[in-house]
């Protein structure tokens, strides 16, 4: 078995990520919904006819879904390897119960750390968003979570009597600053709280490490949010694939990688608006 050949696989809350590592580079990432898992079954499938024989590496936050694809790739003749189960996700941690952390947020911060070699602070902007932080020994603090720019739309929508339903799309910048319908105002809205709250998250952790650390973000929204951003210094669409990998070849005899944590995609990766989500 090599290490830095597998398809790995991420079952998040909305989204379904597979992957396919050769040699550690990810090559033709694709994206399913988690609730249809005849797709994402039929994506692994095409995975391992290109390359035969990869193991399969699932790892996940949304158990039913997750169950499922499990279930449809064994009626195929496929038994998928399980992260934190069959594949150790190998991080220290100072919280008071690490069972309750998402999978998501441990393989983003893992791959996080391997590839920069300091402290770093992982922003993973999806269904939710989640800021956090790991130190310079490599040990995950913890973090915090907040409602990501859908949910927070859905939510004025769902408990309001009159706000529109909106999906959410980058506000023109052409009209400015002030929302000139309800629809603009409510754009403006979740993205001024959501880049309010990383910003404040951010530097509290600075503030408290005495100096800004690295500074990562992933998720299918993290390039809306933070392209050029001024205190984020990578966006990196697969960070949690790129962790999986990571975890698999630690666990089985790889060691961790020299490489660097590039900005942009990975190789033969493509944002297509998946995110991993964060369970707590």
């Amino acid at each position: 078995m090599q290490p830095d050949s597998l398809i790995a696989v991420a079952v998040n809350n909305s989204r379904t990520r597979v992957g396919r590592f050769l040699k550690g580079d990810l090559v033709d990432p694709v994206s399913c919904t988690s609730q249809d898992p005849a797709e994402a079954s039929k994506a692994i499938l095409g995975a391992l006819a290109a390359s035969p024989g990869l193991p399969v590496v699932i790892a996940g936050v949304n158990p039913p879904a997750q169950n499922a694809l499990v279930a449809s790739l064994k009626k195929s003749g496929v038994s998928p390897l399980l992260a934190g189960q069959d594949v150790p996700i190998p991080f220290a941690d100072s919280l008071r119960d690490a069972s309750t952390v998402g999978q998501d947020r441990m393989l983003c911060a893992l791959g996080a750390f391997v590839r920069a070699e300091q402290a770093c602070i992982i922003v993973d902007a999806g269904t939710a968003i989640t800021v956090d932080f790991v130190d310079g020994e490599g040990v995950f603090q913890g973090g915090v979570i907040a409602p990501g720019l859908g949910m927070m739309l859905a939510a004025l929508h769902a408990r309001t009597a009159q706000l529109p339903a909106v999906r959410f799309e980058t506000p023109d910048p052409e009209l400015g600053p002030f929302g000139k319908d309800t629809r603009h105002a409510m754009l403006l809205g979740v993205l001024a709280a959501a880049r309010g709250a990383v910003r404040e998250t951010i530097e509290r952790y600075a503030e408290f490490y005495g100096a800004f650390p690295q500074i990562i973000a992933t998720g299918g929204d993290a390039a809306i949010l933070f392209e050029n951003h001024d205190l984020v210094e990578h966006i990196v669409p697969d960070l949690q694939l790129i962790g999986m990998l990571e975890a698999c070849k630690i666990a089985w005899g790889g060691g961790e990688s020299e490489g660097e944590l590039d900005d942009g995609q990975p190789a033969g990766s493509e944002d297509d608006g998946d995110e991993p989500d964060a369970r707590s």
